[in-house]
């Protein structure tokens, strides 16, 4: 969705402004560029010869220009949810109608239809989906972010991986919201969170805004240049949505079959899965309820029965690879975004 920026009259900014970068030089489709690159100079007049410039400045100077725009990074998140929610009646309230009738549509499907039977399965689901939507829509908006803002990445001179940033900026104020209906669940159900896990849970949070950030800037620029990047996340997120635990429990369907055989690593390559688990263990609080089925004391095997470090460890582990692909993330996209005026 396309925004606006305020931007100066005086056009853009300089060194010394706001800390926006300078101006970056352009691509070069001159005849002298071509005749240069090989061309005579009747054939220069039929190619477009395009120089790609190396990034001007480094990763700690795009994370201290990024903090430096921080107001416009707060402006862009307003902006964007504004837009989103324009002429329309219930305006954010939508944010947390959207996932009461997702949960419900879920609720209805495993817990009545397929007669699941897990105790508080609608609270489990939730804890799930909670931390999953805010990954997946940062992801997914900040993908097209650079190409659906094309004017003013072209006009204004300011940090662009503050568009992506914004999308998952955008994207943890609906995260909120639907806390907001997560809260009035647990009320309504007499159900308490686990609160000696509030400060893992957390944790878990953080990692995984800082891993949709990294995704989102390093996405957003790759998807300048090819632009199918945009509709395969989308496919890329529904099979990663099926490899988390949040429509089926862990412990039982996962660790009890592939921990045996040593091979419960290969589930915990995926990113999310620790975050997840440490938002249920949180929330959902019991790793094994234990209620009458038919007249038998049963045991439901639902999250791992792990202490509190063995979340802290995986958690540390998935911020730490965040933080590094985030680096990478800011790194690409200084290196392709010399051409991005001629791309757009």
């Amino acid at each position: 969705m396309a925004l606006e920026v305020p931007a100066s009259s005086s056009g853009a900014k300089t060194p010394g402004g706001d800390g926006f970068r300078a101006a970056r030089p352009v691509a070069d489709a001159s005849p002298m560029a071509a005749q240069a690159a090989g061309f005579s100079a009747r054939e220069s007049q039929g190619h477009k010869i395009t120089r790609v410039v190396s990034p001007t400045i480094g990763v700690r100077q795009r994370l201290r220009e990024i903090w430096l725009s921080r107001e416009l990074l707060v402006y862009l998140i307003r902006t964007e949810i504004k837009v989103k929610y324009k002429n329309s009646v219930l305006g954010l309230v939508w944010s947390m109608v959207a996932p009461a009738m997702t949960l419900a549509i879920y609720f209805v499907v495993f817990q009545i239809v397929l007669n699941n039977r897990q105790p508080q399965f609608i609270i489990f689901l939730f804890a799930g989906l909670l931390l999953w939507n805010l990954f997946s829509l940062g992801v997914l908006t900040g993908t097209g972010v650079i190409v659906n803002n094309a004017g003013i990445v072209k006009k204004v001179s300011f940090p662009r991986e503050i568009l992506a940033l914004a999308a998952v900026g955008s994207a943890c104020v609906f995260f909120f919201f639907q806390a907001i209906v997560m809260v009035i669940f647990m009320l309504v159900l007499h159900h308490m969170p686990a609160w000696p896990y509030l400060p893992l849970a957390l944790l878990a949070l953080v990692t995984a805004v800082l891993l949709a950030s990294a995704i989102a800037v390093l996405l957003s620029s790759i998807n300048v240049y090819l632009r199918d990047t945009q509709h395969l996340i989308e496919v890329v997120l529904t099979a990663w949505f099926w490899a988390c635990p949040i429509v089926y429990d862990y412990q039982a369907q996962i660790g009890n079959r592939l921990g045996p055989k040593g091979l419960s690593w290969i589930y915990f390559l995926n990113p999310m899965t620790p975050l997840i688990l440490t938002f249920q263990r949180f929330i959902y609080a019991n790793p094994t309820p234990r209620i009458p089925v038919k007249g038998v004391l049963t045991t439901f095997y639902v999250l791992p029965t792990k202490g509190p470090l063995w979340y802290l460890s995986l958690d540390l582990g998935v911020l730490a690879a965040a933080g590094v692909l985030f680096i990478v993330a800011l790194a690409v996209f200084g290196r392709l975004e010399g051409n991005f005026a001629e791309e757009l």
